[in-house]
């Protein structure tokens, strides 16, 4: 499974890519504006730069031409740009126009396994389910993913299905055991999942047991030969 960061903030994806298990990026300009006052072109330069890996940039506008100017726009800022376009009428139109291109898309807000199957068939190299927000109004997020994966391998669809909106480690594994090709989530959600108490744990007794050690070792005489 890939790991994206989803995110615009600079730090947080030097870090994650620090770690050396970053595979790309996800952004959009919600998560821009969260930086404050920062250029959307110039900070989806910035990500490229930082990440070796495909870097996700939505456009805003929600019809074809607008979308399509913007999709041109954006591919030009760096070769690892995958351009997120909707999940609406003239979005489906625009990813099979995109594919014809050679430009690579990211199917964004889908909700549906009817949906996903649509962006598929048009092209889209990526389907970002939303599985968050789909448990937000108390349905199955990963029920989703797994339904999108049966389709595709029932038809041998080559678009990947990257899980977003994630949340918490678990919603990680369940996509993960359900055959989701990426998780993209946020910084917080990748260092959590190094987290375990018994890691703590056994880390805080072997240190204390080699403090323990080295207290024996100094107090115990040295011994000389004749």
């Amino acid at each position: 499974m890939k790991f994206f960061v989803d995110t615009a903030n600079l730090e947080d994806i030097r870090e994650a890519a620090g770690m050396g298990v970053l595979d790309g990026v996800t952004t959009n300009p919600s998560l821009v504006k969260a930086e404050g006052n920062v250029d959307f072109h110039e900070r989806v330069l910035e990500i490229c730069q930082t990440v070796d890996g495909d870097v996700s940039a939505e456009v805003t506008a929600t019809e074809f031409d607008g979308m399509m100017e913007e999709a041109h726009t954006l591919a030009q800022i760096h070769d690892n740009v995958v351009v997120k376009i909707p999940l609406i009428k003239d979005g489906i139109k625009a990813l099979r126009a995109l594919d014809e291109e050679g430009i690579k898309t990211n199917c964004t807000l889908c909700f549906s396994p009817t949906q996903a199957l649509l962006a598929a068939k048009a092209g889209a190299d990526y389907i970002s389910p939303f599985i968050g927000r789909i448990d937000d109004i108390s349905s199955d997020g990963m029920g989703l993913i797994e339904e999108i994966v049966q389709i595709y391998d029932n038809y041998g669809f080559e678009t990947e299905i990257l899980a977003a909106s994630i949340r918490h480690p678990t919603h990680v594994k369940r996509a993960a055991l359900a055959g989701a090709d990426v998780a993209t989530m946020p910084f917080s959600v990748l260092t959590n999942l190094l987290e375990h108490p018994l890691t703590d744990r056994g880390l805080e007794r072997f240190l204390a047991d080699w403090e323990d050690y080295k207290e024996a070792r100094d107090e115990t005489p040295a011994t000389t030969t004749a």
